[in-house]
């Protein structure tokens, strides 16, 4: 059987892939730090983009070795990434196409994410692609190990009832592409977020959402 012949589903990353909240979420992160004493940078968070809330955090206190208690920190930077992001969050350009070709190609679609559930379900409702427009959605509250480990891709999977290597993953960082691997699934990556030579072992790459055609889903 080819491949063409047996991918049912695909499924989504949301931060990078089908919105670029990134920079907000950064921001929102940066500030927090800030109010409990710490100077942080940018690009101090870069190394766990992808990995969820508590280590996009908690990493970054750690390379300080500054303690903080995660629960409520992580409660703030949600603060005040909500207070930023329904003026300023945007879907990628061909976000919204690319699912309703899944759609039209009688796939199924779903959104796993290492975001928190708040985050992710405010996300999808403010790009015009909420919750309950998709088969499933997988947030990191979903799952106890967060990328790379493949748990969320797979739960992905189980709630759509379909075997793991009949899914397409679409991810833009290198944890992403690990866990997917790790979950037996086809992965199509985007280079909007790292060049291709951060990102190792995709089946294909794509610089946007708006280059990726029906035939790198399904192989």
């Amino acid at each position: 059987m080819k491949q063409s012949d047996r991918i049912q589903a695909v499924i989504f990353d949301m931060d990078g892939v089908l919105t670029d909240s990134e920079p907000l979420i950064n921001a929102a992160a940066v500030a927090m730090f800030q109010e409990i004493g710490l100077e942080v940078r940018p690009e101090d968070f870069i190394p766990f983009i992808g990995t969820g809330e508590n280590r996009y955090l908690g990493g970054v206190a750690e390379k300080y070795c500054f303690p903080i208690e995660i629960s409520s920190a992580k409660k703030r930077t949600y603060e005040i990434y909500l207070e930023l992001a329904p003026a300023q969050l945007r879907s990628f350009p061909g976000a919204q196409r690319m699912v309703a070709l899944c759609r039209e190609a009688g796939l199924k679609v779903a959104v796993a994410s290492s975001a928190d559930r708040i985050k992710v379900t405010a996300n999808l409702k403010i790009i015009g692609l909420p919750p309950e427009s998709w088969d499933t959605v997988i947030s990191g509250n979903d799952v106890q190990h967060k990328k790379p480990a493949p748990d969320i891709f797979l739960a992905a999977a189980a709630r759509l009832q379909i075997a793991p290597s009949y899914c397409t993953v679409v991810e833009d960082t290198a944890h992403g592409i690990q866990a997917a691997k790790a979950a037996g699934m086809r992965c199509v990556v985007l280079t909007q977020t790292f060049p291709a030579e951060a990102l190792p072992g995709a089946d294909v790459l794509r610089p946007t959402l708006e280059e990726i055609e029906l035939g790198d889903l399904l192989g």
